[in-house]
């Protein structure tokens, strides 16, 4: 009995859905499971990149599959991609899957569930779906035109027959599990609520004076206001940016933006046009960097597009919490982030648009350390009852379990 895990991206690739892959793949196979990773050839940030098509890592078994190689950087190029990949991970699932194997979809590409719903049923295999955001209403809400209509429709009628016919739909908070069972419609399983985690072994709180970023990035002294992952176009920054603007003057608050992604060159772009100097802009930094890279923050920005409530739970907050940062939240107050900000005390939520109440929140802060401490020690906590890789894993471990039960003395 396989567990065959479908994604774009796996180690040595550091974006978030990766990460979180990898995390429980070794898991899984450290505890006895025979493991199989199906995902491309490419890195998130590096189309260009040919990683192995085939390798073993940690006991995992590896299939890096053919696609073409536009990147993220146009939707044209970037369907291209998906449907190559389509194609070429149902080969090596058709070829790869069992009766009684589990197949673990996640969406990325969007709809590959729909693909393992299908090899699924063929085999005889059972389908989980590990949600990360809910397709296509995602991109229906971002002004994807194309799937406005009659391709969105079609869209929506695939995903509700992977999640119909799921043995198990995996999401990451309370108002999803409700879009989830509402998109399944009657004879969806009720989705099981794991929510994304950070290591926290790995990332704990590093003190500002002996961080060694602090001194390589020039931010000793400044009250750094940060924004760690990818910046894309579920997050809203132009609320950042005008609180930036307004904050140009105060030599002792700085902004620092870490990471990649859609909107990042359209942020450098506005921040060179403002002439803003209290904005620095760094790469993604490696796994084994984050402790400090999310230590050199006083405070962390999250953000996320209200109308996305339901549909994404943005996981940056957990690394935050584990490094034992507050939280600034831009978004709707009653969003899955803000009700576990404002419930842990953890950090302060304010309204997307609300520039001129960003710019008030970074000042409270920067002038009360000893708020900042305490909502510091708040998120660690939090992050500990929630959020912690070592639970994570262990609900995942028993979900399958479930699904299809093991000698108990190779369980996780």
């Amino acid at each position: 009995m396989k567990t065959i895990f479908i994604n774009r991206y796996f180690h040595p690739d550091h974006s978030a859905t990766s990460q979180l892959l990898t995390d429980l793949a070794t898991h899984l196979a450290a505890h006895g499971r025979e493991v199989h990773v199906i995902a491309s050839r490419q890195l998130y940030d590096d189309p260009t990149a040919m990683l192995a098509s085939r390798e073993t890592h940690e006991g995992i078994h590896v299939h890096r599959v053919w696609t073409t190689r536009f990147g993220r950087t146009n939707l044209v190029g970037r369907a291209f991609d998906y449907a190559t990949f389509y194609v070429s991970a149902a080969r090596r699932l058709l070829s790869l899957a069992a009766a009684g194997d589990i197949i673990v979809a996640k969406t990325d590409p969007p709809l590959i569930s729909a693909v393992a719903a299908w090899v699924a049923r063929r085999h005889g295999a059972l389908l989980v779906n590990w949600l990360q955001d809910v397709f296509p209403d995602v991109a229906q809400r971002l002004g994807v035109r194309a799937l406005a209509g009659p391709m969105g429709h079609i869209a929506g009628v695939l995903r509700d027959y992977s999640i119909r016919t799921a043995s198990a739909n995996v999401v990451l908070g309370e108002r999803m599990a409700r879009r989830v069972a509402q998109a399944g419609k009657e004879g969806t399983p009720v989705p099981h609520v794991i929510e994304n985690w950070a290591d926290g072994i790995s990332i704990r709180a590093v003190p500002h004076e002996s961080n060694p970023l602090r001194r390589l990035w020039d931010l000793e002294g400044r009250f750094v206001v940060g924004y760690s992952g990818n910046m894309g176009r579920a997050h809203e920054f132009g609320s950042i940016l005008d609180a930036c603007s307004e904050l140009r003057s105060d030599k002792q608050v700085m902004f620092l933006f870490i990471g990649a992604g859609r909107q990042r060159g359209w942020i450098e772009a506005e921040a060179t046009r403002r002439g803003l100097k209290n904005i620095v802009f760094r790469p993604y930094q490696s796994r084994e960097a984050l402790a400090s890279s999310l230590s050199v923050a006083d405070v962390h920005l999250v953000t996320l597009r209200p109308a996305l409530e339901g549909l994404i739970v943005p996981s940056k907050f957990c690394g935050i919490a584990a490094a034992g940062r507050p939280t600034l939240f831009i978004g709707d107050r009653d969003g899955e982030i803000a009700r576990a900000i404002i419930g842990a005390e953890c950090g302060l939520v304010v309204e997307s648009g609300d520039a001129p109440g960003l710019a008030a929140a970074i000042r409270r802060l920067r002038d009360d350390p000893e708020t900042v401490a305490g909502m510091g020690v708040r998120a660690r906590a939090h992050f500990e009852a929630r959020h912690d890789r070592s639970s994570a894993l262990a609900k995942w471990g028993r979900l399958l379990d479930s699904l299809a039960p093991q000698d108990p003395e190779r369980r996780p």
